[in-house]
């Protein structure tokens, strides 16, 4: 039976932020959008290790594309808070992962493609068997 007098808590690692949320980074100041997450921190322990700072692995990481850059970076949600600045996102993989911007909460609108840590694809993903280009003009 469940007893609604004991209160509700959050399941534990429930992840702050969404897909397609725009974040800064407490430390380093950059800004990013999330591409994807995991519960906890997935990276090896030789990365941890290597990386400057070492929070814990025990809460939600995240897969970011960095504003202005070509990479992407991985970052533990401690680092990291909303961004309120409503600034585009520039990043040449953007409009890979992403197919639009909902202006009125400054989102953008995830799509389909797999998300591959360690081998971000070059390219968007192949056209439908189904499909059929349209003739040249």
């Amino acid at each position: 039976m469940i007893n609604l007098s004991e209160g509700y808590e959050p399941l534990p690692n429930t992840p702050l932020f969404e897909t397609g949320e725009v974040v800064v980074h407490r430390l380093y100041g950059y800004r990013a959008v999330v591409v994807a997450f995991d519960s906890n921190c997935q990276a090896d322990e030789d990365w941890y290790l290597s990386n400057q700072t070492q929070p814990s692995k025990d809460q939600p990481w995240y897969h970011l594309l960095v504003d202005g850059a070509q990479h992407v970076t991985y970052s533990a949600e401690s680092n990291l808070h909303k961004d309120d600045s409503k600034e585009p996102i520039v990043h040449p993989m953007l409009n890979l992962f992403f197919f639009g911007l909902d202006e009125d909460n400054h989102k953008y609108l995830r799509n389909q493609v797999p998300w591959n840590p360690g081998e971000p694809p070059e390219a968007p993903p192949s056209l439908p068997p189904d499909f059929t280009p349209p003739p040249p003009a």
